[in-house]
């Protein structure tokens, strides 16, 4: 039997003014990697972090509900300890913090081996890394995997990715893959957020969005073919429209 983990219902939200997300609709089941897609300005960063909380982001109307219990009125913590991460397009850095205390700071278990097991999952020796620290001296891409791997080590019910190809090489991307496949395995949901068709390819299912409405959902396979074909360029895009990926 399959189980909703994420459903929102006629989720409405406006920016400085402008709508963005105009009665939008998602179900997300549990243990799958689910590709939220559309162009450019379609509202899919808009709606991560609505599902996050994030302040200036709530929403003006419909519901959000994780686990079949409402977020609405939830902090960014209080969601987080229910199990739902985000992991950023483009990642903070924390200057002067060692990588080591970053991934300790929210582990859900202790011990130098979760660490080390972590960084090699997304790709970075810890031997290299662990003692580096998290600031501009790292690449775009190793502060995006550093911030995946501190999510992973908070062991999270679902990981919500935006844009993840985003600043990595292929060899790590091939590798991020692989971890979700890996974590579909135990059961931990992903939504990846995305405007690739490549991308889109290491989905189970995908629900295509355009100017904040949901267009289609259904098998990634399906919805990949439907945005490859019919959406790109989208002839319902316009460009004066806020730039939200």
């Amino acid at each position: 039997m399959t189980e909703t983990l994420l459903e929102v219902r006629d989720l409405r939200l406006a920016l400085d003014g402008q709508t963005i997300l105009q009665g939008l609709n998602l179900t997300v089941l549990r243990g799958e990697v689910h590709a939220l897609v559309g162009p450019n300005g379609a509202g899919k960063s808009s709606l991560a972090y609505a599902l996050m909380g994030l302040s200036g982001y709530e929403p003006e109307g419909g519901t959000i509900r994780f686990a079949g219990q409402s977020l609405a009125g939830l902090s960014v913590h209080e969601r987080a300890r229910l199990g739902l991460s985000l992991a950023w397009q483009e990642p903070a850095r924390f200057e002067g913090l060692s990588v080591r205390d970053f991934l300790s700071a929210g582990a859900a278990e202790p011990g130098e081996d979760i660490l080390r097991g972590t960084l090699a999952e997304v790709a970075l020796d810890p031997d290299l890394y662990l003692g580096r620290l998290v600031d501009k001296g790292l690449s775009g891409g190793e502060r995006k995997r550093i911030e995946l791997a501190s999510i992973l080590v908070m062991k999270p019910r679902m990981i919500v990715a935006d844009e993840p190809d985003s600043g990595i090489d292929v060899d790590a991307l091939s590798r991020m893959f692989d971890m979700f496949a890996a974590l579909r395995a135990q059961r931990t949901t992903v939504l990846l957020v995305t405007h690739s068709a490549e991308v889109m390819k290491h989905a189970d299912r995908a629900t295509l969005v355009c100017c904040g409405q949901t267009v289609e959902e259904g098998p990634a396979g399906r919805i990949r073919r439907y945005f490859t074909d019919r959406c790109v360029p989208c002839p319902h895009h316009d460009p004066r429209r806020r730039e939200d990926a």
